[in-house]
């Protein structure tokens, strides 16, 4: 930032707002409280402000008050000023009522997240006329790296290390948050109870691996879940790079046809809706489009994506819709790889997975990618994937928080699933949980109408 202290401009500093700010904290030392969480030092653009904002938080931090003689004597032993006294008095007689400091603290967000801006253009300026990126691609992700880290919060991108006693206390109110049944409490629900007792929900910042051989419903599951948690007012982003938008709606209007014929209200199959319904059965059909229109899912239906253009994406809709909850990728093998090919098919999806898991981590959510497993399932006698089937495709397993798998035992022996009652048995088995246990849940699959539901509830609906 040294070239905006350089060419000082008064639309990137208020310094009467930053003499403010101080002024009322010193006069006023109880206001820290409200002030501490919400301003970091980078915050002030005058150097002398800054140090003796990092002086007051410094002695709030270790003596939980501050003084006015507190600040005097350190800025007397620092030598900031010739005259330290002069200088707090001008401070303190910098503004005339409390009502003043809110809107200095606006003041202050806003000129900071400017500068940051400004740097951030003379950053790719500089990127794109040095001639430092060949690959035009790679500029263009470095810009919207270097736009999204403008435009985070700055108490977001400060103190990456934390100590003991600050992870402790989240960890001890997550704690009381569950034991008072808070929502908040766990990750994210998909409404699907065996899956949600397995997970307690997904995790912010995780990498969910949901892999299978073609044909085990993956896409179903994964759209499914991304509808029960739009339902709850979360906004999702589909990135589809086998089928196209018109495919994914038609999959989840079928999927809700299959609710309301639960409920005992209509049925409606499949063959009916791809060829012509009736009056009525229209008119049902047009109350689910109702339903579903409003519903915060955005859809990427776009082939030939790299992984760059993923990130890239997803950060603008984050941008878009702050309340982003959940991203969805499917697939990973359809991924395109970058245009350095001279490394291993295996390194490659390697890093795209990894790059993938940092994704999660910047954006502060889950992503579920689909993978499909090597052929090796096919030769084997029992069929069951394994870790062993991600192999082939990269250090998934080693990058991924999560890995679940998909199993039907109708798909592969459908005499022996009407045999053992187990027709429309899907096995969902965990077997990598970073927070959590592995082990098999039972999801019950509707293929007519690409929807999940949990077992028991399938049994109750077959009697």
């Amino acid at each position: 930032m040294s070239s905006l202290i350089e060419m000082p401009d008064t639309q990137l500093m208020d310094l009467n707002a930053e003499r403010q700010v101080l002024g009322i904290l010193i006069k006023h030392p109880a206001e820290v409280d409200n002030v501490v969480d919400r301003l970091r030092p980078i915050h002030f653009y005058d150097l002398a402000h800054r140090r003796i904002y990092e002086i007051i938080l410094d002695l709030y931090h270790k003596r939980g008050r501050i003084s006015y003689t507190q600040i005097y004597n350190e800025l007397r032993n620092e030598r900031i000023t010739d005259s330290p006294a002069e200088f707090l008095i001008s401070l303190t007689e910098s503004f005339v009522s409390l009502s003043e400091l809110e809107p200095s603290i606006q003041v202050l967000q806003t000129k900071y997240n400017v500068r940051r801006l400004v740097e951030a253009a003379d950053q790719i300026k500089g990127a794109a006329l040095g001639n430092k990126f060949d690959d035009v691609e790679e500029l263009q992700s470095r810009a919207q790296q270097l736009i999204f880290d403008a435009t985070i919060n700055a108490q977001d991108s400060e103190d990456d290390a934390k100590s003991l006693l600050e992870v402790l206390n989240k960890c001890y109110i997550n704690l009381i948050r569950r034991r008072e049944g808070s929502d908040d409490a766990y990750g994210l629900s998909v409404r699907l109870p065996a899956i949600d007792a397995m997970t307690t929900g997904f995790k912010k910042k995780d990498l969910i691996i949901l892999a299978a051989r073609p044909s085990m419903g993956k896409t179903a599951l994964a759209l499914n879940m991304c509808v029960n948690v739009a339902k709850r007012n979360i906004p999702v982003l589909i990135f589809s790079l086998e089928m196209d938008d018109e495919q994914i709606g038609d999959r989840i209007v079928l999927s809700e046809f299959f609710s309301r014929k639960q409920a005992g209200d209509f049925e409606i199959t499949s063959y009916e809706y791809q060829t012509k319904l009736s009056d009525e059965q229209f008119l049902r059909a047009q109350e689910v489009f109702n339903d579903l229109y409003n519903l915060p899912i955005r859809i990427v239906d776009k082939r030939g994506l790299t992984c760059a253009d993923i990130r890239a994406k997803a950060r603008k809709v984050k941008a878009e819709m702050p309340d982003l909850g959940l991203i969805v990728i499917d697939y990973l093998q359809l991924i395109k790889p970058p245009a350095d090919m001279n490394r291993s098919w295996a390194l490659i999806v390697g890093e795209i997975v990894r790059e993938l898991r940092d994704l999660a981590g910047e954006l502060d959510l889950p992503i579920i990618l689909l993978s499909q497993l090597n052929r090796g399932v096919e030769s084997r006698e029992n069929k069951r994937p394994m870790m062993s089937d991600l192999r082939d495709s990269g250090n998934i397993e080693e990058f991924a928080d999560v890995v679940m798998f998909l199993y039907r035992e109708d798909y592969y022996h459908p005499d022996l699933a009407a045999q053992n009652g187990t027709q429309g048995l899907v096995e969902v088995i965990f077997a990598k949980q970073r927070k959590g246990p592995t082990g098999t849940v039972h999801l019950r699959f509707i293929k007519e109408y690409t929807r999940f539901i949990d077992e028991f509830q399938g049994k109750v609906g077959s009697a």
